[in-house]
Parts: structure tokens; sequence; C-alpha cells
């Protein structure tokens, strides 16, 4: 590492034209890096709502479909906003009356259940539109956008992929703002925290580049969901800006023992490097074990995060230096005043009061423990926007006019006899919260001749070797009356066709639900083993991963338990991803501690001595990071207006704190009471050669 440190600070100059160069290819790979708004195609492929949304795409050519309400509009003018809508490129078809009738027969020509479906009492009506390709296409998205550009005051539409290209657009939106609130309140902790003026600008400065990397190399992964990207650049601001720290924190000390600029930059790297390594590790680790969930968004963000702390430990030992060794004399001549001072009073304090302070942790800790598990959840990622979106909008003029709540879709075989269908049909109606069934037989009505149905209708309910039911319920995705709903139409369902399935937005949902169950144990389990084997190995023991591992999954229990005492309703990805989030983030702060920790006892301290030391020598670094990393989130929480964005970065902001608090306050004590154990359980936890060398330079002063 020696050799690596002096190859660095050597060929500075080198090092920062290659990094401006690679820049260049970052741009491209951002920009043609596909983005998916759509987080139930997440889901894995297997279950039967996917299945059933393969048949919609690839047999019924209805891979997507919105819902046009229309109030108040006459005949003429409706079949003219007809004939505007087909022609948007994206549109297959768009369906009203006029397919099935002629506009000047009465509506009350139509079956009954027909009626009900495209007509209200209070005479608004609705169109349905059916796209060419699946919601999440840029097409769909570019179609729902014309839609929307096209329809009067008194259309509204509504349905999955109108709300996608709302989410869309409000991301595109609010991205600018979380990288510039992020990016403001960062540099603020910086500079009340270090005396060099220019030090916090080189600092963000040098997080371009693995952010640019990381997003560049995205174009490899295929596609990244929209909460990843808004997600990515301000944890990866957050979680790698405490490499830099360290790094920087040890520079000053080396300077403070004697050594030249460039002589102390190579300490600095090579004495970093451990502790960055070993942080880096576990923070990696933590996010890969998100790769174990069941629903592949869970390896969208971990993989993106992986990737963007490798590279951030990378351009922090490279990059990094290169940037404070050519500008150093510019540093030298700009300085202020710090306002994150050494934790010298705190340490004492925590080694004189150890006792006190680790049986009040554990007091405060236990309600929250037992509050966790009662955290309400919410899984329809819809209810996260705000309500004023138009696709939110037209969706809830839907519920309001036609009693269309949710939609499901219920694809059998076309072997299944027409008295089975039917009979099938009137099973459907009869579960509670069913407004109304549709099949081509209801289509064709007493009145309506088979030859009579146009093409279009007939293709939308038969198609491939399968035939369409469309049943529109009153409950809610992701309620429980809908999911019980959801079971009691599966079972019939399966009673005629065993083959049958159920797809939409709330089969899907529910899904989603039990999918998310299982995920959470898996996760969580799967990141703390990770986490705890790479500490182990970093520090070839088996008591100080147990240590660091429960100081920092005790600071995540207080957290996520805040929200049941608060009343605050989480969304259901922060229940999955949030614990290896803090974990992987903030398990360097420990690291850090019981690094130095082990080094002053090496140096012939006694555990109150050493851990005295350790926080007073940590603090300021594990203080700026932390606050670092709370400050960019937590901005980023006061301006999100997506509630599912905000209340990700508000749990992680607190999380910060919270383990913050716990690494500078319980983990010293904690290590002063089993530093007989860790000696024990530890392989050279004490070095003789290290000790023996501070003795002699004892005797000899």
């Amino acid at each position: 590492m020696d050799r690596f440190a002096r190859w660095v600070v050597r060929h500075r100059k080198l090092i920062l034209i290659l990094s401006v160069l690679l820049l260049i290819p970052s741009v491209f790979g951002a920009a043609g890096t596909y983005i998916n708004y759509d987080i139930l195609t997440y889901l894995p492929k297997e279950l039967d709502s996917m299945v059933g949304e393969g048949y919609l795409e690839n047999d019924f050519n209805m891979a997507s479909t919105g819902m046009i309400t229309v109030e108040n509009m006459t005949t003429a003018d409706t079949l003219k906003l007809k004939a505007d809508l087909e022609q948007v490129e994206g549109v297959k078809s768009v369906m009203w009356t006029s397919d099935i009738l002629d506009v000047t027969t009465p509506k009350e020509m139509l079956p009954a259940d027909l009626q009900k479906f495209f007509y209200n009492d209070s005479g608004a009506t609705m169109m349905l539109v059916q796209f060419e390709n699946p919601s999440a296409d840029k097409k769909t998205m570019e179609a729902q956008h014309a839609i929307k550009a096209i329809l009067q005051k008194n259309c509204f539409i509504g349905g999955m992929s109108a709300i996608l290209e709302d989410t869309k657009n409000l991301v595109n939106q609010e991205m600018p703002l979380y990288i510039l609130c992020a990016a403001g309140a960062s540099l603020l902790i910086l500079f009340l925290s270090m005396k060099e003026t220019m030090v916090p600008l080189l600092f963000m400065l040098g997080m371009i580049f693995p952010i640019s990397y990381n997003f560049g190399t995205n174009y490899f992964l295929g596609q990244i969901s929209y909460i990843t990207e808004a997600l990515a650049t301000v944890l990866q601001l957050g979680v790698t800006m405490d490499f830099s720290i360290f790094l920087l924190h040890r520079f000053e000390e080396e300077k403070e023992r004697g050594f030249e600029d460039e002589e102390a930059m190579v300490q600095a790297i090579r004495k970093t490097f451990s502790s960055i390594l070993g942080s880096s590790l576990t923070t990696i680790a933590g996010f890969l074990a998100m790769c174990t969930m069941t629903l592949t968004l869970g390896a969208d963000i971990g993989l993106v995060m992986a990737k963007g702390v490798f590279l951030g430990v990378a351009c922090t030992i490279t990059v990094l230096p290169a940037l404070l060794m050519t500008f150093r004399k510019s540093i030298a001549r700009h300085t202020h005043r710090t306002f994150i001072p050494k934790l010298s009073k705190t340490s004492r304090f925590v080694v004189k009061r150890r006792v006190p302070i680790l049986v009040g942790f554990l007091l405060c800790f236990l309600p929250f423990a037992f509050a966790q598990a009662k955290v309400p959840v919410y899984y329809t990622i819809f209810d996260s926007l705000p309500q004023d979106l138009p696709g939110i909008v037209g969706t809830n003029r839907l519920k309001e006019d036609f009693g269309m709540t949710t939609s499901h879709f219920i694809i059998v075989d076309d072997s299944l006899p027409e008295s089975q269908l039917e009979n099938l049909t009137e099973d459907l109606e009869q579960v509670g919260g069913i407004q109304q069934v549709l099949s081509y037989e209801k289509f064709l009505g007493a009145g309506i001749p088979r030859q009579m149905l146009p093409q279009e209708a007939r293709d939308i309910f038969e198609a491939g070797g399968r035939k369409l039911i469309l049943a529109n319920s009153s409950y809610e995705s992701g309620s429980e009356d809908q999911n019980e709903q959801l079971a009691q139409m599966t079972k019939i369902v399966k009673s005629y066709d065993p083959a049958g399935v159920i797809t939409g937005e709330g089969a899907m949902t529910k899904d989603l639900i039990e999918v998310a169950d299982v995920d959470f144990r898996n996760v969580s389990i799967t990141s703390i083993l990770v986490v705890f084997l790479i500490v182990a190995v970093v520090f070839r023991s088996a008591s100080v991963p147990v240590l660091l591992v429960a100081a920092i999954e005790s600071a995540i229990t207080i957290n996520m338990g805040i929200p049941y005492f608060s009343g605050a309703v989480l969304p259901f990805v922060a229940s999955i991803v949030i614990g290896t989030i803090q974990l992987g983030a903030t398990v360097d702060y420990a690291i850090l501690m019981t690094t130095r920790f082990r080094e002053e006892m090496n140096l012939g301290r006694t555990a109150k001595e050493a851990a005295q030391t350790a926080v007073e020598q940590c603090s300021q670094s594990i203080l700026t990071s932390g606050l670092t990393f709370f400050a960019a989130t937590f901005s980023v929480s006061l301006v999100s207006r997506m509630e599912l964005i905000g209340s990700l970065c508000r749990l992680i902001s607190r999380g910060a704190l919270i383990s913050m608090a716990v690494i500078l306050l319980v983990l010293p004590a904690l290590l002063v009471l089993t530093a007989p154990i860790l000696k024990k359980t530890t392989f050279h936890w004490i070095q003789p050669q290290k000790a023996d060398n501070m003795q002699r330079q004892l005797q000899k002063g």
C-alpha cells in the first residue's frame, strides 16, 4: 500500500487528467440508461399476476390501458375527441359506444352492463384507450403526455399508465432540486467542521467523479428504477463522504507529527486505507444483501449503491489526494474558525459514566424494540404521490363517477364452455365489493348479433386461445378488503380453470405485500450475516463483530420504532431497505472508533484511556460525517413532494443521527467493559511488538 500511495502522490496530475476524460463516457452512459417508473414490474415473473400481465401484453395486446372520463360533452364533441385521440402516436385504439352501436341509437339499446360501464347517472361517459406498448414504456409516456394536452377541462384520464407518466414528470422536475439541496446542505456542514475554506469545495468536486461514473455505468445494468435514480446521488454523497473526511483528518494529524505535505499524504492514504476498506466492504456487502430480495427492486438499488461505494473508495484514494495536493497552497491560504470541535469533555464523561449510560440506553431501547413491529405500512405507491397530479385526479374521477376504484383482469382458457363462463361471471358478481363484471357475452347482450360486434371489441375479450373477463372493484389496492376479495375470486376462478389467473393493479399489489414480508426477513438476516463476517475477518475477532453489529442494529431498531409513537405510516420499501442502508452506511463509524481504540491499546494505554482518546480523536470525523449524511438526506425530505422519497430520506437522516449518538456514547462504554473479552477472542488484539516499543519509549523518557 505504501508503494501505491507514493505513486498516487507522485502522479497526481495524470490521475486528474484521466479522471476528467472518464467523465465523457459517463455522461453518455447516464443519458442512455432506461429509467423504469413501474415498481410492480419488479415482481417475480412466475407469479400469477405477472403471468397474467404477460397474457395481456402478448396475447390481448393490452400492454396498458387508460380510461378517460368525459363530462357534459355533446355526442359530436365526444366523437371529435375520440378521433383526435386515435391520431396520437402510441395509441392502438380508443373504444366508446360508437364502436358497438350507431351514435344515433339511444344508449338504452345497449345491454345493461354495458350502459353501466360507459355511462353514469349524471351524464358522464367513459372511453377506453388502448396503448401499443407497456405502461412504463417511453412511447406510452409520450402518448400520455400528448393525450393530456388534447383533453379539455371537463375530461380526465386515469389508470396506471397516466399516473406513471405523472411520476416521471415529477421525478424529472425534482431531481435537480434533490441534488442542489443535498450538495448545499453537505457543504454547509463541511464549512462548519473544517478550517480550510477550499476543502469542502474540493470534497464536493471530488464527489462529482464517482457519482458520474456510477450513473454512467448504470447503462450496463439495462435499466434502473426511478427510486434508485432519485436516491442514488443523495445516498452516495452521504455514504461515501466520510471516506474523504477520514482521509483529510488523518492527513492533518500526520502533518501535526512533523511530516511534509507529500509524506503526510502518503501516510494518510496508507493508514486510512485499512479503515476505509473495512468500512466500504461492510457498506458494499450491506447493499448487495438487497440482491437477495425476491422483488428485484432490491437488486436494482443494491447493485447501483454497491457500485457507487466501490467507485467512491477508488476516487477517495486517488482523485481526492490528487486534488488536495494540487491545491494545497490555496488550501493553506484560506482558513476560518471551525464550529464542530473534538468532544474532549464528552470523551471523559462517557468513560466515567459508562455503566449508567449503558443502563439508560437499554431502558430507552426496549420500548422501541416492541414498537418497531407495530408500525403501519402502506403498499400502494400511488398514495405517496401528490393528489393533484392529472393521473391521480383522473383515477379519482373514475372512482367517483363509475365506482371503478380498481379493475381486475381475469384470464381463462377459451376451451371453457359458454355455460361455465356464464356461471363464472355470475359467481364473480356475487363477491363482495365487485361493482361490475364484463365479458364477451355481456358485450353481445340480448339484442346484438355476434357478427355486428366490431373486431376491435372481440379482440379485447378473446385472443391467443384465452378469454378475458373484466371485474371492477370498489375496494382500493392493497387494502385488507381487496386482498380478501382477490382471495375469494382466485378460489372461484381456479375452480373453473386451474390455469386461470387474475392480474391488474390490485392482484399485483397483493403479491407485492406477500413478497415484501418475505424479503424483509431475508434482507435483514443476510445483511447482518455478511457485515458480521466481514468485520470478523477485518479484526480477526469473534467478539468485535457482535459488539459493532449489535450497536448499529440497536440504532436501527430505535429508528424504525419512532414512527409508531409519531403516528407515521411508512412505505413498504422503507421497512425492507432502511435497515440495510443504515447498517451499511454507519457501521464504518463503529469500525473507525474500534480501530482507534485498538490502536491506542497497542500503544500501552489502559482501556479507559484508549476509549477516551478514541472518542476525542474520532469524534470530529464521526460528527462531520454523520451530520453531512443527515443534512444531505434531511434536506431532500423537506423539498420532495413524493412521500415515498420523503419518508425514505427522513428515516435515513434520523438513522444517521441515532447511529452517530450510539457510536459516540454507547460503543466506547461497551469497549471499556468488554476489553478483557476482546483481548481473549481476537487474534493479536494487543500486538506484543508495538506494546514493547511503547514501554521502551516510556522508560527512556
